[in-house]
């Protein structure tokens, strides 16, 4: 469910028609929907009632908006962050350093130390010399990281490829056939604590079986290192439950993740750390967009957008499906091809789509965008940057702003001797 409906022939966000948005805002622009954050967040916190301890961290890297943030951590949510950057946004936020879950394969030293600094909850260790380095860190800095070792279960998450991460080769991770050694190797250094194990096998997960074989093997895996004399009292079993991004699509629910969980890790006698990300705001934001033109095709019409891959990346990345519907349809249909105006190809956000009949001026959004939008933009073609904005009920505000290509190129220098 969300709160993005039609009221009289048009399309709402919460109690702010969007044609006034785009009007006083300028398109495209990512629109959230702050009820909508609030009510998944209490749908999944309340999904996990069955697990007695427990930390829910939002995954940063599918929407960092400080707002979107500052809404999550008054749900209670800590962060699941993989950048020095993404846990300075969740400080911003208000969220508690014992609340901040550091993932992520490539941390660098002066990250690693800014991390320890700020006195975060976990790291998520991603190899033994990431480990090694760490202790040594901490060591020196006289800390003592609390750590988690990210192990590879070799699970296929039946996703994407590029959104796959537990198979065993990817670079996420240990193989779990090497865990306990490299658990003993890490426990024995000053300077860390090896206090648990974590995994993550994927994102848009539309099957829990996956999810359940990696939590068996999980579970096998922390009776082991407990029967080889070592303390385990954390568990992050990661994120990745999928979103509908089709209409009348059917996918687990989190009632039933939740179920699962609470079944496989009943004598675990841990608290679990959980990672959702998409699951939370993919469907609680929109990208509106306007129509620039309809050029004629060969098969289908073009429906030029003024959106373009640089907004919204992923149907460019992984031929992803995002519905698209009028902001004021007639009741009229066509088949267009959706795109963007970037010069490429891969500017095609839907080709042979049956979709409401749009003429040029006219308002549409892509639905489902809250997640893997706005932070995955980038300036291509001297666009500049989307906007974002907030909704709360019959008010809004921009939560970060358009950046115009003149301000991206005013951080530009061109040497004297040019």
């Amino acid at each position: 469910m969300d709160h993005f409906e039609y009221r009289s022939g048009v399309m709402y966000a919460e109690d702010i028609p969007l044609p006034r948005i785009a009007e006083e805002v300028g398109t495209p622009v990512y629109v959230y929907s702050r009820a909508t954050l609030e009510r998944h967040a209490r749908v999944f916190r309340e999904a996990l009632e069955g697990v007695p301890d427990k930390l829910i961290a939002f995954a940063v890297k599918a929407n960092p908006n400080l707002a979107v943030l500052k809404v999550l951590q008054g749900q209670g949510y800590g962060a699941d962050v993989v950048s020095a950057g993404e846990m300075r946004r969740a400080l911003a936020a208000g969220i508690a350093p014992e609340k901040i879950v550091f993932s992520g394969v490539g941390k660098t030293a002066s990250e690693l130390a800014a991390a320890l600094e700020a006195g975060i909850g976990q790291f998520n260790i991603e190899s033994a010399e990431e480990g090694e380095e760490l202790a040594g860190i901490a060591h020196g800095m006289g800390r003592c990281a609390r750590c988690a070792l990210r192990v590879n279960p070799d699970v296929d998450a039946g996703t994407h490829d590029k959104i796959s991460t537990g198979k065993a080769d990817n670079k996420f991770g240990v193989p779990i056939d090497q865990a306990g050694q490299i658990f003993g190797q890490l426990a024995s250094l000053p300077g860390v604590e090896m206090r648990g194990i974590a995994v993550h096998i994927g994102s848009q997960l539309a099957d829990l079986a996956p999810l359940e074989r990696a939590f068996g093997k999980l579970g096998e895996l922390v009776e082991a290192l407990r029967g080889a004399g070592h303390t385990i009292t954390h568990v992050d079993l990661g994120g990745g439950l999928g979103v509908p991004y089709r209409r009348g699509e059917e996918l687990p629910s989190p009632a039933e993740y939740g179920e699962m969980v609470a079944r496989v890790t009943k004598d675990w006698g841990v608290t679990l750390i959980f990672e959702p990300g998409r699951v939370i705001a993919g469907n609680a934001g929109v990208l509106l967009t306007r129509v620039v033109r309809v050029k004629r095709g060969l098969n289908h019409p073009f429906v030029i957008v003024d959106a373009a891959m640089n907004d919204l990346a992923r149907p460019a990345l992984y031929g992803a499906y995002h519905d698209f519907v009028a902001v004021e349809p007639t009741g009229e249909s066509m088949t267009g091809n959706i795109v963007g105006p970037i010069c490429e190809t891969g500017d095609t956000f839907a080709m042979g789509r049956d979709c409401d009949r749009l003429a040029a001026g006219d308002l549409a959004v892509f639905r489902t965008a809250g997640a893997y939008g706005a932070t995955m933009a980038s300036s291509y073609n001297s666009r500049g940057f989307v906007a974002e904005v907030l909704a709360d009920g019959d008010r809004y505000a921009v939560v970060a702003d358009r950046i115009e290509a003149s301000a991206i190129m005013d951080a530009e220098r061109v040497p004297e001797w040019l």
